[in-house]
């Protein structure tokens, strides 16, 4: 594969500017090697108008849309096949299943691109998540983030499996049941809603990035919406000691060891604390994973982290897209630039362990 060095930055487009799109766009202004190419969607509402306010160049989805958004007055650029032209990569953060209608779009533009984990691995052929498969993904047309559950799996496991300790994973998640932003159209209330089938997808979609993993997954919707959070019961290759266990998931720059001995014993804290260390949005972009929590018996580990989903998959969409547009070979440097961009890790003053 040849790596082709940009005399300019990559020009990337966002497609839908809601809870991930907005994120995106952020991260990708951050990037001293990219350029935000412009933002599309149909809305006009109060997020593109937000847009708007921040100087944002937007773009319509559609003829339809951009006479509906330039009647209300927002400064509509042209359409998205106008803002395709000016891009080199796109990711799409549509609602669920609207991709699907966008890919031949994209495939016609001649244009790489990116979705998003509720979107299906076949409509892309490739599945991502950095630390564990960045080099697949150099120069393929497409990839899919895969979705936040899956992300936190593939990190966590990973981590374990790089350092020789996995043998199989059996995990139950706690599903938050809509984002903060949907709160209040409707949702769970005094109720919990467990998935319908075992395995839950998450540990089917986990194996589309690395199909080494043994891994099964259940999963319960509950009536909460900060964020969710996985329970896990591992069978280790072999006994091994509290200090190998933690050394491993240290490796990943990604995930955060917190402790509630220090009053971040619940999502909400952890949450806050992410604000007032002046994170965007109060967003946690790595596994929360409770280290006072690991717990070891014979060969079995057990352990409980958080997933912030409007958030973890923000690093490895940065990174997708400079595997795709092939301007940075090596996965480290590519993960090490996004961190440094987001603020990660954590200051060495709240990390546990450091």
């Amino acid at each position: 594969m040849r790596i082709r060095t940009p005399e300019t930055r990559i020009r990337v487009a966002v497609v839908g500017y809601g809870v991930i799109g907005k994120r995106v766009a952020d991260a990708v202004a951050l990037q001293t090697d990219m350029q935000l190419a412009g933002v599309a969607d149909v809305a006009t509402d109060w997020r593109l108008q937000v847009a708007a306010a921040l100087g944002l160049p937007i773009f319509a989805g559609d003829a339809a849309s951009l006479a509906s958004m330039r009647s209300v007055g927002l400064p509509v650029v042209d359409t998205l096949e106008n803002l395709l032209q000016q891009a080199d990569v796109v990711v799409d953060c549509t609602p669920k299943k609207v991709a699907a209608g966008n890919v031949p779009r994209y495939r016609s533009a001649g244009i790489r691109f990116i979705l998003q984990g509720g979107e299906k691995h076949e409509m892309a052929g490739h599945s991502f998540v950095a630390e564990s498969n960045y080099a697949q993904a150099l120069g393929h047309v497409a990839t899919r983030v895969v979705s936040c559950n899956t992300t936190s799996i593939v990190r966590t496991l990973g981590a374990l499996r790089r350092a020789g300790l996995l043998l199989q994973a059996r995990g139950t998640l706690m599903r938050r049941a809509t984002d903060p932003v949907d709160g209040h159209r409707g949702g769970l209330m005094n109720t919990l809603v467990p998935e319908e089938k075992v395995p839950s997808h998450q540990g089917p979609d986990a194996k589309t990035v690395d199909p080494a993993l043994d891994v099964v997954t259940m999963a319960v919707a509950v009536p909460q919406t900060l964020a969710h959070v996985h329970c896990w019961n591992v069978r280790m290759t072999r006994a091994a000691s509290l200090d190998e266990v933690l050394a491993a998931f240290r490796t990943s720059s990604r995930i955060a060891l917190l402790r509630s001995s220090d009053g971040l014993g619940a999502i909400n804290v952890v949450k806050e604390m992410m604000g007032d260390l002046g994170r965007p949005r109060a967003d946690l972009y790595e596994v929360g994973l409770w280290e006072d929590l690991v717990t070891l018996q014979g060969d079995e580990l057990f352990f409980t982290y958080m997933v912030d989903n409007q958030a973890i998959v923000i690093p490895e969409t940065i990174d997708a897209v400079r595997a795709l547009a092939c301007t940075q070979p090596d996965g480290a440097t590519s993960i090490a630039a996004t961190d440094r961009s987001l603020g990660i890790p954590l200051p060495a003053s709240v990390r546990s362990g450091s």
